[in-house]
């Protein structure tokens, strides 16, 4: 993984997971589900309103099947090989603690996200690989979901057990390892804004 080297000190997790789009069809069992839930649920949250919401569909099922569909065609090709896909969602509005009123939530896809990274660190800490795929027909999705207009569509993670990169095309195959990142010089300034892009 000479791609990715870190360039300061960080727990080796964060080098080591990627997303791959080879997967075995090994079912994951209902318990090692949860745990990659029950990781995202003490992500941190404003004012502890906890907005993600995740919907989820194991192989084999009808449910997977329909939100499979809803994938972009490309995406769909690989991911109909995962063990189980969840729909990230999260709520834009919320009653604070301590108010019965309700007000739109400005950074639930913030919150959100960081119950997402959860997740993909716990599955990976669990021998299981994530994929999250922005390519989704998220009206159709809302649709087989029945997900309520007061709730944002991310995204729709694939898990499941990493396979051999030849159940993919070949123009997949030649993606399939880790990549790079960007130079921390590229992200990150002190006092203020000094990026151009």
């Amino acid at each position: 993984m000479t791609s990715r080297t870190p360039e300061h000190a960080v727990n080796p997790q964060f080098i080591q997971r990627w997303s791959p789009r080879a997967y075995s069809t090994e079912a994951i069992s209902q318990t090692e589900l949860m745990s990659l839930f029950e990781a995202a649920r003490w992500a941190p949250s404003t004012s502890n309103t906890q907005p993600w919401r995740f919907v989820y569909a194991l192989a084999g099922s009808g449910d997977f099947e329909a939100m499979c569909q809803t994938l972009a065609p490309t995406n769909r090709a690989w991911a109909q090989r995962a063990s189980a896909l969840i729909a990230v969602i999260s709520a834009t509005v919320a009653v604070a603690p301590g108010s019965n009123e309700t007000k739109p939530l400005p950074v639930h896809a913030f919150d959100t996200g960081a119950a997402w990274m959860s997740l993909a660190l716990q599955a990976h800490l669990m021998g299981w690989s994530t994929h999250a795929m922005g390519g989704v027909d998220r009206d159709a999705l809302r649709r087989v979901l029945a997900v309520p207009e007061t709730f944002a569509l991310h995204c729709v993670v694939a898990v499941g057990r990493q396979g051999d990169k030849a159940l993919l095309d070949e123009a997949l195959q030649a993606r399939e390892a880790p990549n790079a990142r960007q130079p921390l010089s590229a992200m990150v300034c002190e006092g203020r804004f000094g990026f151009t892009a």
